[in-house]
């Protein structure tokens, strides 16, 4: 996410978002922020429903190719509008060539390649595992980022809403291990991503649409090129694949970065950092309603108890001293 005034990404941002900015310059606009809010919230919570819907016709590297294609796209045309360039500076590019890797490549084709053998809910579900990684990377990496009870509580609490929804009593029956395995391997490289950025992007000057628009440019390239290496051309594009390639992109990866800015500048940080814990509920939602997959309880407890895990993680005091 970032801050109102200087924003800084921190390790709680949503799945579907990839931003390497510190500066911001969105606009509020005359929509409501809950209305925008929710909005996002869906947007952000169907794109694993149209990343399951894509790969019925697309190659995983293809869906993600498309994803960051369309989402560079919707992003570069606001610059176009605005009149506003891309970042400069070779070692800024630099960067960016490792973040898009970190924050796009990587986990948008993880999370392809896990869903051709897992429910969209699950891989949703996955997902909002990522603050918990996120809290436990930067105990190490982040020196500012200090353990309390609190944090550490959040972090076994969401480890044991991951065992719920996998069933661990039953031995994982029923679960693909390798389609999991890769949907939490998405979910870990948000925060390893993320830790970079603040270390070596947080004071690139430059607004969200600039460098994240640059950044998913970057990551384009390289989906580009290990596309063109390990898949074949599609032969047809057919109707429904294709529209959720481009709705991935141009809506969840694109204009809906462009949401996300305004909710930061319009109620912080806090509050718009809120639509992550929505995000598996709508997941789950969708893919049950909509693609006809089977939800059995220990899914929604599970989900429940790692979102109240997540939540925990990244509560912190306003002042004085430190949980013992």
């Amino acid at each position: 996410m970032s801050a109102p005034a200087t924003p800084r990404p921190t390790l709680a941002t949503p799945a579907p978002a990839a931003t390497t900015s510190t500066a911001t310059t969105a606009r509020p606009t005359g929509l409501d922020w809950r209305l925008r809010f929710a909005l996002l919230s869906i947007i952000w919570g169907f794109s694993f429903l149209l990343i399951k819907v894509g790969t019925e016709a697309y190659a995983p590297f293809q869906v993600a190719l498309g994803r960051v294609f369309f989402g560079a796209l919707a992003l570069l045309t606001v610059l176009l509008v605005r009149r506003e360039g891309l970042p400069r500076g070779r070692r800024t590019w630099a960067h960016l060539t490792v973040a898009a890797l970190l924050l796009n490549t990587a986990p948008f084709s993880l999370f392809a390649y896990a869903e051709l053998s897992i429910p969209s809910s699950l891989a949703g579900i996955c997902n909002a595992t990522s603050p918990l990684w996120g809290m436990a990377l930067s105990l190490v990496a982040l020196s500012e980022d200090r353990p309390t009870r609190r944090r550490f509580a959040g972090l076994g609490l969401g480890f044991i809403g991951v065992l719920t929804v996998l069933g661990a009593w039953q031995g994982f029956s029923g679960v693909d291990a390798k389609g999991t395995a890769l949907a939490l391997l998405a979910s870990l490289c948000y925060p390893i991503g993320w830790i970079y950025v603040r270390r070596t992007l947080a004071s690139t000057p430059g607004s969200p649409v600039a460098l994240t628009g640059a950044q998913l440019l970057v990551s384009t390239l390289q989906l580009l090129l290990v596309s063109s290496l390990f898949t074949s051309a599609p032969t047809s594009f057919p109707l429904w694949p294709t529209l959720s390639v481009i709705a991935l992109g141009a809506l969840g990866t694109g204009m809906a970065l462009q949401m996300q800015y305004g909710l930061v500048t319009e109620v912080g940080p806090t509050t718009a950092q809120m639509v992550t814990y929505f995000i598996p509920v709508i997941a789950t939602t969708a893919g049950v309603a909509l693609l006809g997959e089977q939800l059995h309880w220990n899914t929604p407890v599970g989900a429940a108890i790692v979102l109240i895990g997540a939540a925990l993680t990244q509560a912190r005091r306003p002042s004085g001293p430190a949980d013992a």
